[in-house]
């Protein structure tokens, strides 16, 4: 008798063991289940974040966050300087180059020029409208022409408003507050000056229009690898003004701050 409730107790034991290798498996399982979906959005997200961080460490030109379409307003200008269609900025490209020719190298004056094309004109659509009498044809339709209020009263209001930060920022450097300012505008004036004594104001205007056709489509084409030369440069500049900071501008006296003025 006491042999068989010895056997009978490794049974028992036997069954017990299963019956609780069995839960725990099951809760093992789920366990590793649950570490497995929550390790999984963890490594997504880090995955995912990644390629944000790359995107946050690219330097770009001039420290622009957006691209080179949207910096020049995203609408139809930015369309043709960014020749999103070619033959529109073509068509542009070559009036302005007509216009230049027409005046730098043929000497043509601009109120002689507007004075033969009137003439022109009112010549043909007069004797047009005359000659339809004797030949039984309808007179030649001339639409009415009239400005809009609305885009002149836009256009003059953006000229005031881009005025009006001109002369506060003239106003500004010339009140000794903005070093950097005042060095920048001198340069930057002095080289314009230099520019002028080459060439006269319509060759500088036809130059800058034919520089904002080509230099932003060729930077958008090539701005991975121009931006790493931008940035050394930069960085460059930086070392170098530090310099001449510490060893120039630092020494000079300068006018009342700003924290003052506030105060």
């Amino acid at each position: 008798m006491a042999e068989h409730v010895e056997n009978s107790d490794p049974k028992g034991e036997s069954l017990m063991e299963k019956i609780y290798d069995k839960f725990h498996g099951d809760d093992s399982s789920l366990s590793s289940e649950s570490d497995t979906e929550t390790k999984k959005p963890v490594v997504k997200s880090e995955v995912e974040a990644e390629p944000e961080t790359l995107k946050n460490k690219v330097w770009r030109l001039f420290g622009r966050e957006k691209t080179v379409h949207k910096v020049f307003g995203g609408g139809k200008p930015a369309d043709v300087f960014l020749w999103r269609n070619k033959k529109i900025s073509g068509t542009v490209l070559g009036g302005a180059t007509a216009i230049w020719v027409l005046f730098e190298l043929l000497e043509y004056h601009l109120l002689t020029l507007i004075c033969h094309i009137l003439i022109i004109t009112l010549a043909v659509l007069f004797l047009w409208s005359n000659a339809t009498t004797f030949i039984n044809k309808k007179p030649p339709h001339i639409p009415e022409v009239y400005l809009p209020e609305g885009p002149i009263l836009q256009v003059a209001s953006a000229l005031r408003i881009e005025i009006n930060r001109a002369v506060d920022l003239l106003r500004e450097i010339a009140s000794g507050r903005e070093l950097k300012k005042f060095l920048a505008v001198i340069a930057g004036l002095w080289i314009l000056s230099i520019v002028g004594s080459w060439c006269n104001f319509l060759t500088l205007f036809y130059i800058s229009f034919v520089l904002l056709h080509t230099i932003p489509v060729l930077y958008e084409k090539y701005e991975d690898k121009v931006d790493p030369l931008a940035e050394k440069a930069m960085h460059e500049i930086k070392k170098q003004y530090a310099v001449f900071d510490a060893k120039v501008l630092s020494k000079i006296p300068r006018g009342p701050l700003k924290d003052k003025k506030k105060d």
